[in-house]
């Protein structure tokens, strides 16, 4: 099933999850997927790893999630480190697996290197490969947005044109980046919508699990950190079990914000791991979320 339709007729949880290094670790991604299957997920999502790395296994998981839950998958894909031709071999794939639902990104420089360049015959931003797999695929595709701005903008007006172009470029729906302060979210809604962009956005949360965690977070994808949320990772600085209980706090109080808002649909940054989801949806108890 396409998530578009999903979220046609409804508000949506949905959860990422992201490859391991190794084959040994692809077991650990799926007992994180079952722990999590109970709160009745809309789809799933399965990231490429830095710079394009580990692709191969983002490839198999989706594929085996397809094939052997009961869950939607959307599989990732980035331009970095491959060409037309190597992607074309993934859609393909993909696509002959039966997964309908897509998230194009244009994906991180390599480790070690700070400017992306594209692969030979491969693309340098993520609108030139949504046109590509719309032209020559039949994927529900979905595009990235930033409501703090993408670091790599100069401002926020260039953002927004350039996720007007993902929409204009095939993108069904948006999710965002993590954010920490809700108005930034309403604010880039607003935005949005003055700048014509009709399709639903689905709010990306990151739950925090320790102090270093999300200030290294942070730092790399440019979101601020509140007052309110600096002055706990202050307090529990050297104490993870503390920090994990106050960040399911604040995710709660989060997404319970922006679900009585009316936001589309929330995307739980699982990071392979499922106490702090689980928590969040059982302090909710949101209609069709909760566990049977």
């Amino acid at each position: 099933m396409t998530i578009i339709d999903i979220l046609q007729s409804t508000r949506t949880i949905s959860y990422e999850f992201y490859p391991p290094r190794t084959a040994d670790g692809i077991p650990a991604v799926f007992r994180a997927m079952e722990r999590l299957a109970p709160y009745n997920p809309d789809f799933i999502s399965v990231t490429y790893g830095a710079g394009g790395t580990t692709r191969s296994f983002t490839e198999e998981i989706a594929i085996q999630a397809q094939q052997e839950t009961d869950c939607t998958v959307m599989a990732h894909i980035t331009c970095a480190g491959q060409s037309q031709e190597q992607l074309d071999g993934v859609l393909g794939r993909l696509q002959d697996a039966s997964i309908e639902n897509l998230i194009a990104l244009r994906g991180d420089a390599p480790v070690g290197e700070s400017d992306f360049v594209a692969a030979e015959s491969g693309f340098a931003h993520a609108t030139d490969l949504m046109k590509h797999i719309s032209a020559k695929f039949n994927f529900c595709l979905a595009g990235a947005c930033y409501p703090e701005g993408h670091v790599s903008s100069p401002d926020l007006v260039t953002d927004m044109e350039h996720t007007k172009w993902k929409v204009e470029a095939g993108a069904k729906f948006l999710i965002t980046q993590l954010f920490y302060e809700n108005d930034d979210f309403h604010d880039f809604v607003k935005r949005a919508k003055a700048a014509g962009i009709e399709v639903p956005i689905i709010a990306g949360v990151l739950p925090v699990l320790s102090t270093a965690q999300i200030r290294r977070f942070t730092q790399l994808c440019g979101a601020k950190i509140p007052p309110k949320l600096e002055a706990i990772l202050q307090q529990y600085s050297n104490d993870d079990n503390s920090m994990r209980e106050a960040g399911i706090e604040y995710a709660t109080e989060q997404v319970q914000d922006l679900w009585q808002k009316g936001v589309q649909g929330i995307h739980f940054y699982a990071l392979n791991r499922s106490y702090s989801i689980s928590k969040i949806l059982d302090n909710l108890n949101l209609p069709g979320y909760i566990p049977k």
